[in-house]
This record gives structure tokens, sequence and C-alpha cells, in this order.
């Protein structure tokens, strides 16, 4: 069954989301983790009892609520709850530190905070720095309420999904000010509803939902999508490649998303250990959350036997604009043509010799705007509704679109523009290397292109015979100067690589031999 936010009686708010279901399929599982199932009519009433328990801890229209956790059904409940008192989720990971949970606490104005600290000892841990005292709430277990805010502010409520927030995601916090994307009921129930009809989800599909509940991508394209669809959803705290092979083999899994560095660790635990990989049951796999490489690509679909879709997006779009089709498998890495219902353009194009440009996206999934920034919202969003991605892409023949690179990340060296991807693409086809990330670094009057690379687990890499791959495939201007070999790359929680540390890990690098 497909649902669209614009049919009659379809949903308005992401907590009404699994009431068809609720109906006709009560009895059918919704949410599991380690610890506990829910069907869909159990979902319903832990939602109504959390948004209760919500409401006596005195949460009020318009409050936000900040939720401090890792995968688990009571965080799914929890934020459903949140949706139905009309007040703002503001998911973040445990896994911060103590002085990013402060000024998450501090900038969204929550009213409480919830530290889910049944099986994360870090969620634990903050809540009991804050004075949050230990609750048992009927059908999720035990978690940590923290004080009341009385200095707290509702915001305006408002009837339209378009104009009510559901969810504040933060996108940055680790450096610099935090800063909150806004997302309404409609751009996560667009997405939602998207990814239910692009992904053909039905009632007896199985999602591995292992990408965070504080990244929209898991809350909107996993958890909404889960729910409109009638799906089963498996929510795991952490990722785990051993994990992952034994639920792709035992588990019915039948639809994976994952960010790429998680498909080339499953992989390489795979070969490094001997172990077949197999998943009997799964008919989709999504790759998203950063660029696909072609080495990647071939090595999951020749392990599988299964196209690994592509796509691209961005929290600020809650987070998908184009995803490829399953009905035109492609053998590139393109992200594939927009998603139904969106527009795009690439800004700057026509002065490119490349056909490149930033991309632009106006549509329902585009973001209310920063929370307490109209000034940053003002820069990123045209008055006209675009939304400035800062992503540089090209348009292909076919409509297709192919990502190369942020904005910011270009580097220009001697005058030529290197796009990281592409070099990136190189690294990553050379035997042994899990994934690498590419930086630009600033020496005196220029750019050098900086290259990172994580080694497969007990193996060496033998940067003379790389440096031969490179030069072999390479225009002379994109080798790396350097190439630095490392255990593993600093990853966020949904296995983005934190380009912006290893920028300063390689300036750093400079300086000391300075």
């Amino acid at each position: 069954m497909n649902h669209t936010v614009n049919q009659p009686g379809s949903p308005c708010r992401i907590h009404e989301a699994y009431l068809t279901w609720t109906a006709s399929y009560p009895d059918k599982l919704a949410l599991a983790d380690s610890e506990r199932r829910l069907s869909y009519q159990e979902l319903e009433a832990a939602v109504e009892q959390a948004a209760r328990k919500l409401e006596d801890a005195g949460v009020r229209a318009g409050d936000r609520v900040l939720l401090v956790a890792e995968n688990s059904v009571a965080l799914a409940v929890c934020i459903l709850a949140v949706s139905r008192l009309q007040a703002w989720s503001a998911t973040v990971n445990a896994r911060l530190s103590a002085r990013e949970i402060d000024n998450f606490l501090s900038h969204s104005g929550a009213r409480v905070a919830l530290y889910f600290s049944a099986g994360s000892p870090q969620a634990k841990a903050h809540g009991e720095l804050r004075g949050a005292q230990s609750v048992e709430w009927p059908a999720i277990g035990t978690l940590m309420l923290g004080p009341v805010n009385q200095d707290a502010v509702t915001e305006p409520v408002e009837e339209d999904g378009a104009r009510q927030v559901a969810a504040m995601v933060y996108t940055s916090g680790t450096t610099g000010a935090p800063k909150a994307v806004m997302l309404t009921h409609a751009n996560l129930l667009f997405i939602g509803a998207n990814n239910c009809r692009m992904r053909k989800l039905v009632p007896t599909d199985v999602i591995y939902g292992v990408l965070p509940l504080s990244h929209v991508y898991g809350l909107s394209a996993l958890l909404v999508a889960a729910l409109l669809g009638g799906a089963s959803l498996y929510l795991v705290a952490r990722y785990q490649p051993e994990a992952l092979a034994h639920a792709l083999a035992n588990d019915g899994i039948t639809v994976m998303h994952g960010a790429p560095a998680m498909y080339a660790k499953l992989l390489e635990w795979s070969e490094s250990g001997g172990v077949a990989l197999q998943a009997p049951a799964l008919r989709v796999a999504q790759s998203g959350g950063a660029p696909l490489t072609m080495p990647l690509k071939q090595a999951f679909e020749k392990t599988f036997g299964l196209i690994l879709q592509n796509g691209y997006g961005m929290t600020e779009a809650s987070p998908s604009i184009c995803q490829t089709r399953l009905d035109a498998p492609r053998s590139d890495c393109s992200v594939g043509q927009p998603i139904p219902g969106v527009e795009i353009k690439l800004h700057g194009a026509d002065q490119s010799s490349e056909g490149v440009g930033e991309l632009w996206v106006r549509g329902p999934n585009v973001m209310k705007g920063y929370y307490r920034a109209p000034d940053l919202t003002a820069e990123t969003v045209t008055p006209d509704g675009w939304l400035r991605t800062g992503d540089l892409a090209r348009e292909q023949d076919d409509g297709a679109i192919a990502i190369v690179g942020r904005s910011k990340e270009l580097i220009i060296r001697s005058g030529f523009n290197v796009y990281p991807i592409e070099v990136e693409q190189v690294l990553n086809a050379y035997p042994d290397v899990v994934q690498s990330a590419v930086v630009g670094r600033t020496v005196e009057g220029n750019e050098e292109v900086i290259g990172f690379v994580e080694r497969a687990r007990d193996t060496d890499i033998d940067l003379e015979s790389l440096y031969a791959h490179l030069k072999a495939n390479l225009s002379p201007y994109k080798i790396p100067s350097e190439v630095i070999v490392l255990d593993q790359l600093p990853a966020a929680a949904t296995g983005k690589v934190l380009k912006k540390e290893l920028q300063q890990r390689a300036q750093q690098m400079l300086n000391e031999k300075a």
C-alpha cells in the first residue's frame, strides 16, 4: 500500500504514521531491539502512555524535549510521544561529550531531557551528571528523567503540518556553535512516504535500523517510512560488522540502509575472517550519507548478487534529494534522478566547462529553517524556497546526478580543480584499502592534495606500489602529495568520515615539519 502526504485521511503528524496498521494489522511486529518487541497495537498504547508520562513531567505543546540516546525501541516510542504532545524532539547521540550535551540543552531551551540509560553507559553518565532521576515507564522500561527547566518558553503551535516543527536535528556541535535544523511533520512524512514508494515497502519487510535516529536519515527514511509501510524495524544501537552479517543471514532482513563505510567494513570483516556473507531475504540495499565509490559498489554486488542502490541528500532536505530507481539498475556511482515531487537546478553550471554547478533543491522536503538563526537560514534558503546545498554536481545524459564534492572541499591545486571523490575512487580500488578520504592542505601560494587511507585488518600498505597505482589512474595534479595510512578513519555514528578532523590533522602535520 502506498502512502503520500496528499491522500485524504493521510497522517498530518509523525505519530499518526502507524494508525493504518494499528487498525488493520494490530498484531504485526512494528519495532524491535535486542530487549523488546512491540506490535503495532502495542506501539500505539506505548506512545499514549509515554505521552502521558511526559505531560506529567511538565512537557507542554511547543516545548523542546532533548533525547540523549542510542537506537532503541524506547527512543522511537518517545520521539512519537513528543509528537503526540505537539512538542519538538531533539535526539542527540549519547556518545557525544558532556560539553556538547550542555550546548544542546542550552541552545534548544529544552523543557526536559530524557537519558536512555538502559544499554548505554554514556547516556547514564550524562543523566547522572545533570541530576536526572531513574524512572520506569510502561512498555519501554528504565530511563532517566532530567529536571524541569522552569525557564523554558514554548514555541507557537501550528495546525498546518508543513509549518509545525516535529524535530530538531543538530548538524554540528563538535566545533563551533550548535546548528539545529527544524524539520516539520510534513517534511518527515514526505520523505517517509517517498521511501515507501521508491523502495516498495510492504508489511512483510524487515528493515535493519542501525543508522542513528539522531540523524535525519534514520528518523525519516527508516522510522517514519517503516511505520507508513507497515514494515518491521529492527533497531540496533551500534554498528558491528559481525552483528550485521548474522542478521542478514538469519533474521530475514529484507531492507538494509547504511553509509558506504558500513558496507566496506562488512566486506573487510568477511574477507579477513574468511566468513562467507549470506543474505537470503535481502531485496534492497541502500547506500547514503557519504559518497559511494565504484570499487565498493562492485565488491558488494559481486558478494550479494544484488544492486547496491545509491542516494543523496542532506539534513536540511529531510534528507532525500536524489535516489536511484529499483527498476533501472545503474553501473555507475550516480545518485540517480531527483525524487518525485522536488525540483533541482545546478547553479552556475552554465559557466563551468565541466558542467559543474552547486546543487539547489526546492520542494516539500526543505527544512523550515535553523532554530534561533534567521540570518543563517536566509543565507541557506532563498526567498523563493531554493535550498543551497553547498554540494557540487553535474547532470548526466539520462538526467541522473553525479555528485563531485562539496564546494568547501574543492581543492584548487596550481589553478586546477581537484574533486576529492575522484581521487578517493582510485585509492579505494587499491588492494587492502577499506576506505579513504582526501582533503586539501594549504601551503605557500597553493593547495596540495592529501590522502588518508584505512587499511584492512592485519595488512600493510606498500606506499611505493600505491603511488604507482595512483600515477596510472590520475592526472599528475590530482595525485596526493602525501598518503597517510591509518588503522581507522575518524567517523561519526552514521559512518560518515569526519573530513574536517582529517584536514586539521594534515595541516598540523605540516606545521610540525616546519
